[in-house]
């Protein structure tokens, strides 16, 4: 299977050095695992004690929960306004090309390979991995002909920014940015920032793809399974976890515990990322838990960059828990010498545990060597896209729909009583209320137990107000140059694609923003700072989290930021947005945007340098004057409108 793009090698590639405190990123990413540890351990004595049936459906039901909530909740269900655009005859099987709307006006392009004969079926859904032609990929094409030749319709369909649902398109209705995982990615921000999830995409298109196996008179509706490899294999995973239709599942090359996942390969794209998963207690052995004992198994290769050890090691826990219920025969592992992909092995498995628990037939299933259709025999629209065949809405879009829904809230924020502003904030960003001090020795001051960051304190702090700079280093008397964790004044690695930090964070319930914002917080209560009004002069990624700091924290006085990010409601309409992620507080817009916390901060000195877009480009004074309106007009009624200063 080949993955999408190189923004997946990016993703992908585990945090390394030589040296772990040669670079800022790394010192992170091994607090932050460590951070994680702490949870998986906690986790692991939760299971242990879970030993009764009664024990067990409690902690599903927990879980399932949870998950709902992170996800943002589903929609209600709508017309699915389902047509076959056309069929074609393969050995054994037909295909239909089918679309539907798994949202109003939002169109989902798949091929129905039925079995001959009358039916009804058994019916099997099958999610693509990030192949870039979705459902036309050969490994996705085998697996679902050899089900439908064993007498099981499977249900192929493209996920979203794969195949013919790519989202973002150029005037002339072509891929317009980055495909597959890049624009899962780029869904993902803008989704995270208004309350839902591209995962909460993915996971409605699969529950409305099993909605139209039901409704089909061919299709017999208390005999659905799913299977799906790699990214169709974390789907495969979501999916029977939540969705109680789905009688059996393999999924393929993907469940090998978040564990091993962040010490080896590292985080994935943004659907494979659901927000406080680590925090409340969710690992991958509870996608297979949470559905026991419905029949699950697990398809893994020796050679994956899925763990394989980790893989071993959540299956034996399915298999005690599923033993607890007394189905342990119900949990299977495949395990075959190969490499990461859909290989004939695994799809003759899949295959073979589709037919035996959908159609009560246990017996071997070989793949023969049957012709496989071309992509242009599969589509299902004139263009190849559909979105620009049926002008519908796209994910980017849905997340604006939904943004748009919490413009007033935002309108209001600013006028809200501090305390209750504040209480927002930290609550969003996961701040205690009341922070410790950070230990300062020499060089290094410690926000927190075992993060140790660098600071360089002036000799002479004794003026009432002192001046912290963050990623920019004047050179005057009386300043404090400081850190903050992930990035260095002092060291190139300050870029802000920390993609695999940021992600990391929201796993544990700790936007990258707030751990920062922590940073600042604990630093100015340090001794050498205690007491002391501070001006806060920052650059870049630093200054989310100094803005954040200043609304928290009066003892703050004036900011000078430079280079900030101008405000998230950008974020969430530009598709082919740059470096968002660090900048990422989940459900953030259904409270306030930058500019209304630059607003709550009148009438303090607020200087903003070179504010910026969503793609990274300084926009013009005239540009952010309009953007900042209701700042502006805030600081003029309050009569400090020289207070609010911004240059481009």
């Amino acid at each position: 299977m080949v993955r999408a793009s190189l923004l997946l090698v990016l993703l992908t590639t585990p945090l390394v050095a030589q040296d772990k405190t040669d670079d800022p990123r790394l010192v992170l990413n091994a607090f932050l695992q460590a951070k994680a540890k702490e949870h998986f351990d906690a986790r692991r004595q939760e299971v242990a004690k879970t030993l009764t049936p009664e024990a067990i459906a409690k902690r599903q039901q927990f879980l399932k929960a949870k998950f709902i909530e992170s996800l943002g909740g589903f929609p209600e269900k709508t017309p699915l306004n389902a047509r076959t655009v056309g069929t074609l005859q393969g050995q054994g099987f037909k295909v239909e090309k089918v679309i539907f709307e798994s949202r109003p006006n939002h169109h989902v392009t798949a091929n129905l390979y039925l079995p001959e004969g009358k039916g009804p079926f058994p019916g099997v859904i099958v999610p693509c991995g990030h192949s870039v032609n979705g459902k036309a990929a050969e490994a996705y094409q085998r697996a679902s002909i050899l089900i439908a030749q064993n007498g099981v319709a499977a249900l192929c369909y493209d996920p979203i920014g794969q195949g013919e649902r790519v989202q973002f398109l150029d005037a002339e209705g072509k891929p317009a940015g980055k495909t597959s995982v890049g624009e899962h990615t780029q869904v993902g921000i803008g989704a995270w920032l208004v309350g839902t999830s591209c995962a909460t995409y993915r996971i409605w298109d699969g529950i409305r793809s099993l909605d139209y196996l039901q409704s089909r008179p061919d299709i017999d509706p208390k005999r659905l399974g799913c299977t799906g490899n790699s990214g169709g294999g974390t789907l495969t995973s979501y999916l029977m976890a939540l969705d109680e239709r789905i009688w059996a599942a393999a999924p393929s090359c993907y469940l090998c515990s978040l564990e091993k996942l962040f010490a080896t390969l590292g985080t994935q794209d943004a659907e494979q990322n659901i927000v406080g998963q680590v925090a409340f207690g969710m690992e991958h052995a509870d996608y297979v838990t949470m559905r026991a004992p419905r029949p699950t198994i697990m398809l893994v290769g020796t050679y994956d960059y899925f763990n394989i050890d980790g893989a071993w090691n959540i299956f034996r826990e399915a298999k005690v828990v599923y033993g607890r219920l007394g189905f342990g025969e119900r949990v299977s592992l495949f395990e075959y010498e190969d490499k990461h992909g859909f290989s004939k092995p695994r799809r003759e498995a899949a295959a073979r545990w589709m037919v035996r628990w959908l159609r009560d037939k246990d017996e071997p299933i070989v793949e023969g060597n049957f012709p496989s259709f071309t992509d242009a025999d599969l589509q299902c629209t004139r263009t190849g896209q559909v979105v620009a065949d049926m002008k519908g809405i796209s994910a980017f879009q849905m997340n604006v729909k939904e943004m748009e829904k919490y413009a007033g809230a935002r309108a209001k924020f600013a006028e809200l009583p501090e305390a209750q502003r504040q209480a927002e904030i930290r609550r969003l960003l996961n701040v205690p209320e009341k922070i410790a001090a950070a230990k300062v020795a020499g060089k290094t001051y410690e926000p927190e137990a075992g993060l140790r960051l660098t600071v360089e304190l002036a000799d002479d702090l004794k003026g009432e107000t002192v001046t912290i700079c963050v990623g920019v280093r004047p050179k005057a008397p009386g300043l404090v140059y400081a850190d903050l964790r992930g990035s260095g004044f002092d060291s190139k690695s300050a870029a802000s694609n920390d993609y695999k930090n940021a992600v990391l964070g929201l796993h544990l319930n700790r936007p990258l923003v707030g751990q920062r914002v922590q940073d600042i917080l604990s630093l100015i209560q340090s001794a050498p700072l205690q007491g002391k009004k501070i001006h806060l002069w920052v650059s870049g990624d630093a200054c989310l989290p100094a803005l954040h700091a200043a609304a928290l924290e009066p003892r703050i006085v004036s900011l000078r930021l430079e280079g900030m990010t101008a405000r998230w409601d950008n974020v969430v309409r530009t598709p082919d947005g740059v470096n968002q992620i660090v900048g990422v507080i989940p459900s953030v817009l259904k409270s306030y945007d930058i500019p209304d916390l630059v607003e709550a901060l009148a009438p303090r000195s607020v200087q903003l340098d070179s504010l910026r877009d969503a793609r990274g480009q300084v926009m013009s004074a005239a540009n952010a004057e309009k953007l900042f309106a209701g700042a502006r007009g805030r600081y003029q009624k309050l009569g400090s409108i020289a207070k609010l200063v911004i240059n481009d």
